[in-house]
């Protein structure tokens, strides 16, 4: 079953977005890289993907120009430090690092610039690349507005596209005015769209207008496909296709459905539309209609990614075939195409599940591998109640968990040093511990187990001494502030924090919020080593604001052995139901049920929480 396959009603998912008491300000800055903000990694990530925007806007050949952007994506993914692994002579065997590669990489790390990079600024305005964020505005038509008609920023670019619309100026050969339109539209959305729409918003809207589709008379079959399918963290639009005989009366249904803000395109089998997220923000939705036996290649094709799917075409062609959207062909005749199992099939590879689709080794994976699924949690380990800033109290966590099929829930209430969110005293906890061990006796339907979200203060130290943690079934350690320490700082106060024994979970380990809040600069690498080291979990938090650990870190996790508790952090019953962006998350780091703690039954939980206790007594 695929993780983010979107059937069925959708759910009351507004009430996923109501903020529960936050326990820090949000800043402003934005979610960054993987190793952390500002980090080499993300520096050169990023610099590439320019060096590689500028070498198209001048008109160097596409082969040199994809070897920047593979590169950048190289970097990107990267889960250790390049300066690490430049020392190293690692980043010498990553594939698509080559001798150029490397000497740049070497230059930046010496001189924090990229001589090349220095150049290609110096030949093109500096406004020009900011315009590549316009939908529809690549660099070659960047190019071709600044060579050709001057434009160097948005600012010139507006008044020239009203020139061509209002004919005061000749059309410019190879765009017409339904490209201008979509410019000008691609840069009214801009303004309005905030950026990329987190997941937990998309993936309600995307229900609700998948519903509507598949509602459509003479639609037959509907889904959704694109980084959403992929249960990617965040989402740029949202792409549904349907199989019907009769496109453009779908496409006019489709473009005429209620939430429909804004249409940008209607034709015969595709339709553009902007709908508004919740925060007042808006966010494009594509349909395209597709014939019944091309359905399965389509959904294949438009759920990406681009490079799973140059990695698919590549193996067509070994054999003498071409793949595309329409299907697999051995010359005119039609190999598959109805379903995407029958693609993977003919070419030989296993039925990949969306999320694993992004070429990180997938095609070397084992055939066997079996990830993880909602219906392999047995119970919820981080949450929270009016004992500290959720909405109701414990017995109603344990009705709403008994409802979801849950053996047991850990209530994890916030210590003391999180005042804001009405963090509880050491008298307070003690009576917390006593009235949730009475409840327990009485709730047979859900084991509760006794917890607390226990804040690592400035030096490593833990808010509630030993006796205490001693009390609780479980402890769950988070940093709610101080998070700007430098990275040794930082990091060695989670290690101090997880040689404590009674410490059972590391909770949303790198404190990001997704475009609100950058991660805290860690030393991943160390921090997953000690993880291991000290039979200690991490979690990865199901709170689509948070979705911490992020993916390639739970994929690094999972390879050290490390053991991974898959949490809501619910603050109301409705919050528990965020488990599923967390599932799609862990499926993205291949995890299967025996890396995650919480899909074992409540003796064998107990057994390993008690096996690190045991250890330091």
């Amino acid at each position: 079953m695929d993780a983010m396959r979107l059937a069925g009603p959708p759910l009351a998912w507004w009430v996923l977005l109501l903020p529960h008491k936050p326990r820090v300000r949000l800043s402003n800055s934005v979610s960054g890289s993987i190793i952390g903000p500002m980090s080499d990694n993300k520096k050169l990530s990023a610099l590439f993907d320019e060096i590689g925007d500028l070498l198209e806007i001048t008109g160097e050949q596409s082969f040199r120009v994809n070897s920047y952007r593979r590169a950048a994506r190289a970097f990107k993914d990267m889960t250790r430090d390049i300066a690490a692994m430049a020392a190293s002579g690692e980043l010498a065997e990553v594939p698509g690092i080559g001798k150029g590669t490397l000497e740049k990489v070497s230059q930046y790390l010496k001189d924090g610039r990229i001589d090349l990079h220095e150049e290609l600024k110096a030949k093109v305005p500096a406004g020009l690349t900011a315009l590549l964020k316009i939908p529809g505005l690549g660099p070659k038509k960047a190019a071709l507005f600044w060579k050709e008609h001057g434009v160097e920023s948005l600012e010139t670019l507006i008044p020239l596209l009203n020139a061509f619309k209002s004919g005061e100026k000749p059309m410019p050969k190879g765009l017409g005015e339904k490209t201008i339109d979509q410019i000008l539209a691609g840069i009214q959305f801009n303004e309005k769209a905030g950026g990329r729409t987190p997941l937990g918003m998309a993936v309600p809207i995307a229900e609700e207008m998948l519903t509507a589709v598949r509602g459509i008379k003479g639609v037959k079959q509907a889904d959704v496909a694109g980084s959403l399918r992929r249960g990617c963290e965040t989402i740029g639009d949202i792409d549904i296709l349907c199989e019907a005989a009769n496109g453009a009366k779908v496409i006019q249904a489709f473009t005429a459905l209620p939430p429909v803000k804004r249409v940008l395109a209607r034709g015969d089998t595709k339709g553009s539309v902007i709908v508004e997220r919740s925060d007042g923000a808006e966010i494009q939705i594509d349909l395209r209609v597709v014939p019944a036996e091309s359905f399965g290649a389509a959904l294949q094709y438009f759920t990406g990614s681009k490079e799973h799917n140059v990695k698919l075409r590549e193996r067509a062609v070994k054999k003498k075939w071409k793949l595309n959207e329409w299907g697999l062909f051995d010359g005119d005749t039609m190999l598959a195409g109805k379903t995407e199992a029958s693609i993977y099939k003919k070419l030989g590879v296993p039925f990949f599940p969306p999320e694993m689709r992004e070429d990180r080794g997938e095609f070397d994976a084992d055939p066997a591998l079996k990830l993880i699924e909602r219906a392999d949690i047995r119970g919820d380990l981080h949450m929270h109640t009016t004992a500290s800033d959720g909405t109701v109290d414990a017995e109603a966590m344990a009705r709403a968990a008994h409802t979801l099929g849950y053996e047991y829930i850990a209530i994890t209430d916030h210590s003391k040093s999180s005042a804001i969110a009405n963090g509880l005293t050491i008298d307070r906890m003690w009576r917390q511990i006593e009235k949730l061990r009475e409840l327990n006796k009485k709730h047979d339907a859900v084991s509760i187990l006794v917890g607390c979200e226990c804040d690592i203060l400035a030096d490593g130290s833990l808010d509630y001494p030993d006796q205490i943690l001693a009390a609780c079934d479980i402890v769950v350690a988070s940093i709610h502030a101080g998070m700007k320490q430098d990275r040794k700082k930082i990091t060695t106060r989670l290690l101090k924090a997880m040689d404590n024994p009674y410490v059972t979970i590391m909770g949303h380990p790198t404190a990001r919020l997704i475009n609100k809040r950058e991660p805290m600069d860690l030393d991943m690498e160390e921090v997953i080593k000690h993880a291991a080291e000290t039979h200690t979990a991490l979690e990865l938090n199901c709170s689509w604001q948070r979705l911490d650990l992020k993916d390639l870190h739970v994929r690094m996790a999972k390879d050290a052995g490390v053991m991974i508790s898959i949490d809501t952090d619910s603050h109301a019953p409705i919050q528990m139901e965020q488990m599923r962006f967390g599932i799609a998350t862990a499926r993205r780091g291949w995890l299967t049920p025996e890396d995650v703690l919480n899909t074992r039954p409540l003796f064998v939980l107990r057994k390993w929480i008690a096996k690190k206790r045991k250890a330091k007594a």
